[in-house]
């Protein structure tokens, strides 16, 4: 196919139409079931940041559509990889690796940090918290993907599964269902798990970035159980913003690398204030989230 026939076939993709109406009406389900875990302003919050992320998002995505066209047809694959069973499991496995690295580095680099704590910045966590897209990270998303293409995988497929992915990752985020059978909590991304992700106890930070597999996790070293007796998850941000103002929900985090930036004096310590880990400082205490762990013990 030529790219304007994938283009073609991308515009009518009809998977974000039978999404969204699910999503809504999951949501309306998990609130009339369990109403105190939603806060009007905060879910408002996390509809705009919707909003946003696609807006933002939608020029990278067609520079990034016409990218995977190209490198697919550069591809020595090309043809041999078709849309057999197999093959989609194949990519299922590309895919989620892919995820899982944007994911951990978005919790890792102090930038892309910033393009992705709008997620993070709820104090709730339910079907709507989902929905409070990262706004920023749409930005530099795409580039984990790049290799995939080049593998023998068509662009339509690298969409639709990244669709999957994303409609996946949209139940995990919810207190109403406790832990899973454990061949499915040992394999998959869980409720449970993704509970610790968003959970801002120091035991929990930085851990769990899977997308469908949780494999990812333990593999690389970031999988953390769920403790509720011991430690239970308390949501949002180890210093939360405190406010339901979209746009600063959006930047707050860029404003706050470049206070630190302006203040350093030093190029080394500026360019690691961009590039670090969120928490490092060049002037107090070391508040990464793999220091903190190590002083508890954790």
């Amino acid at each position: 196919m030529t790219l304007t026939e994938y283009i073609q076939q991308l515009s009518e993709d009809k998977l974000l139409y039978f999404a969204l109406p699910v999503f809504f009406i999951s949501m309306f389900v998990e609130y009339r079931i369990a109403k105190e875990k939603y806060h009007g302003k905060d879910t408002g919050v996390s509809m705009l940041m919707m909003v946003f992320s696609a807006i933002v998002e939608f020029i990278p995505k067609i520079l990034a559509f016409v990218a995977f066209f190209y490198l697919y047809e550069i591809s020595p694959l090309k043809g041999v990889v078709q849309r057999q069973w197999w093959a989609w499991i194949l990519l299922l496995l590309a895919d989620d690796f892919a995820y899982y690295w944007f994911h951990r580095l978005n919790h890792e680099v102090r930038l892309f940090w910033a393009g992705h704590v709008p997620h993070h910045s709820s104090v709730h966590m339910n079907l709507g918290t989902a929905l409070r897209q990262g706004v920023g990270e749409r930005i530099h998303k795409f580039f984990f993907w790049m290799w995939i293409p080049l593998l023998g995988f068509d662009p339509l497929m690298m969409f639709t599964m990244m669709g999957i992915s994303l409609i996946y990752q949209f139940f995990v985020h919810t207190e109403l269902v406790d832990k899973l059978p454990k061949p499915i909590e040992f394999i998959f991304n869980t409720p449970s798990h993704h509970r610790v992700h968003h959970a801002s106890n120091i035991r929990y930070l930085d851990c769990n970035h899977a997308g469908i597999l949780i494999i990812w996790d333990r593999m690389f070293g970031t999988f953390s159980e769920e403790l509720k007796e011991v430690d239970k998850p308390v949501y949002g941000l180890t210093v939360n913003i405190e406010t339901f103002n979209p746009v600063k929900v959006a930047t707050h985090e860029y404003a706050a690398i470049w206070n630190d930036v302006k203040r350093a004096d030093k190029w080394s310590d500026k360019l690691n204030y961009i590039f670090n880990s969120p928490g490092w400082t060049h002037d107090g205490e070391d508040k990464r989230a793999k220091t903190l762990r190590k002083k508890m013990n954790l």
